[in-house]
């Protein structure tokens, strides 16, 4: 990366007059600058995990601060993130780009997992498709086994976009021994008024021939699971967004249950715009709570 930068100012090189100290004394305290910013940078690292429940390897971005990528690495809080409908591993990459500097400036490291289009859940009718368990245990594990992470709920919160946001609440809800925290940003919460889209019933079969299945697959109703305390939850959803409605009624549903959240309805639908900028209140939200 030095020398990448070093390439781009040659051409200023050669206007600094060789008699000039006070040109000399300037060029070096910017080498040092970049120098600086060449080494203590975060790293993105792309990776191939195994899931044995699978069979098979799942790929994983994981977005790692200087603190763990240092000669001496100091362990640091993961917040995991998963992708919605149609994504992939890289998706909040390209939603969030400025990732690797927030990484180094919170001090966390971000684990951005391929979810396939599977709704995150263990599916009931496919065996191929088991990403409860890849999710809340082996990929925790593996991230604790291969990066300098602080091993314990208080130091884990996991969010994310649309299915993400389904799946990062489902997860956190049914493994608040794993997590300590989870967000959802217009997250399909309740996904009994949606049966034909998004390959949902691939998972769970047709709604009508298989009511109990989607009922006990749908994040509304994992709300009875959780004691205050449990979770630090954010949820947040556009005003224009299609699942603004279910966000409202999971809102009520904890409300009801008296568990403690935040809860955030701003303009904005179901786009990387909205998403961009929500993902900086998760951040802050889960910072805070790691700092208690």
């Amino acid at each position: 990366m030095f020398f990448g930068y070093l390439l781009l100012i040659l051409p200023f090189l050669k206007k600094i007059k060789q008699n000039s100290m006070k040109n000399k004394l300037y060029l070096f305290v910017f080498l040092l600058q970049v120098l600086a910013l060449s080494v203590h940078a975060a790293r993105v690292d792309t990776v191939f995990v195994k899931s044995p429940s699978m069979n098979r390897e799942v790929k994983v971005v994981y977005i790692l601060p200087d603190k763990v990528v240092a000669g001496n690495p100091q362990a640091c809080p993961v917040i995991y993130l998963l992708h919605g409908y149609g994504g992939n591993a890289r998706t909040w990459i390209g939603v969030k780009p400025e990732l690797p500097r927030i990484a180094d400036e919170k001090g966390v490291i971000f684990a951005c997992p391929d979810g396939k289009n599977s709704w995150y859940w263990d599916s009931p009718r496919n065996s191929a498709y088991r990403y409860e368990t890849f999710i809340s245990s082996e990929l925790v594990k593996y991230t604790d086994e291969h990066y300098a992470t602080i091993p314990k709920k208080g130091a884990r919160a996991i969010s994310g976009l649309s299915m993400g946001g389904h799946g990062a609440l489902w997860n956190a809800i049914r493994h608040s021994d794993i997590f300590g925290a989870a967000g959802s940003m217009s997250g399909g919460v309740d996904i009994r008024p949606f049966p034909d889209n998004w390959e949902m019933k691939k998972q769970l079969g047709e709604l009508a021939a298989n009511e109990a299945v989607w009922d006990s697959h749908t994040v509304i109703n994992q709300v009875d699971k959780l004691k205050n305390g449990d979770l630090a939850l954010i949820v947040d959803c556009g005003e224009s967004d299609f699942f603004l409605d279910v966000n409202r009624n999971l809102h009520k549903r904890l409300l009801e249950c008296k568990i403690d959240h935040d809860f955030i309805t701003r303009p904005g639908g179901h786009t990387g715009t909205y998403w961009n900028n929500s993902i900086d209140y998760h951040i802050l939200f889960f910072c805070k709570f790691f700092s208690r």
